[in-house]
């Protein structure tokens, strides 16, 4: 019977995907080969060729396990600690600080992967289209949670909200690489707030200036 594999095989696979993210996030997910990684990794393709078949399967492999680093450093926090507009602005926030600490050397590695494969078409790029869709519809969820809570307006376009704060998120990702310069993240905070509370209710603008702990939010009225 063919066994599964160890906890250390695991490991290890885990490793060298941690390293292959690092890597991609600079070079691209194009220049990720087992060859390079194996150079960079100082051991033999040959031990990487028992994780991975080929490139695609490496670079796919490359991209889940970015995807997890990028739900646990952006998505998972602001939907634990945050409702309404608070999570929305919760998530912006949190992806800037995952720029700002350099969790991937080059920048957002979804961000480097759009670039890289919007105009080739094939399964790395329908599967990076897949996640970055997911992740506007994150955006697009806090941002109708929060019209539902009364915290937007009712005629709020949130569709075109979570598409504005992406496009401030992305614009900091590439300015601030560019340019050695840490000041766009505050600029695109800035953009954010003032994009979001020119559709806030004064319900909405009480709640980011006071924001209350997550379960209160959500606890049922007195008396219900």
């Amino acid at each position: 019977m063919a066994r599964g594999p160890t906890a250390q095989g695991a490991r290890t696979r885990d490793a060298i995907l941690r390293a292959a993210a690092d890597l991609a996030s600079v070079d691209g997910l194009e220049g990720l080969t087992i060859g390079s990684l194996a150079g960079a990794l100082q051991i033999s393709k040959s031990g990487l060729y028992a994780h991975f078949g080929s490139k695609q399967d490496l670079q796919l492999a490359t991209i889940e396990t970015a995807r997890q680093i990028y739900t646990q450093e952006v998505i998972t926090p602001a939907r634990d600690a945050a409702t309404g507009v608070n999570q929305l602005l919760a998530l912006s926030d949190n992806f800037l600080s995952y720029i700002e600490r350099g969790v991937f050397p080059g920048g957002c590695f979804f961000a480097n992967a759009m670039a890289e494969f919007d105009c080739k078409p094939g399964a790395i790029r329908d599967r990076i289209a897949e996640l970055q869709a997911a992740w506007m519809h994150t955006l697009q969820r806090a941002a109708a949670d929060a019209v539902s809570r009364g915290q937007l307006r009712p005629d709020a376009d949130v569709e075109q909200l979570a598409f504005e704060v992406e496009a401030a998120l992305l614009s900091a990702n590439w300015y601030i690489h560019l340019f050695s310069d840490t000041s766009y993240l505050d600029r695109a905070k800035r953009s954010i707030r003032s994009r979001v509370e020119s559709n806030c209710t004064s319900r909405g603008r009480r709640a980011i200036e006071s924001p209350v702990p997550f379960q209160t939010a959500i606890a049922p009225p007195a008396g219900t």
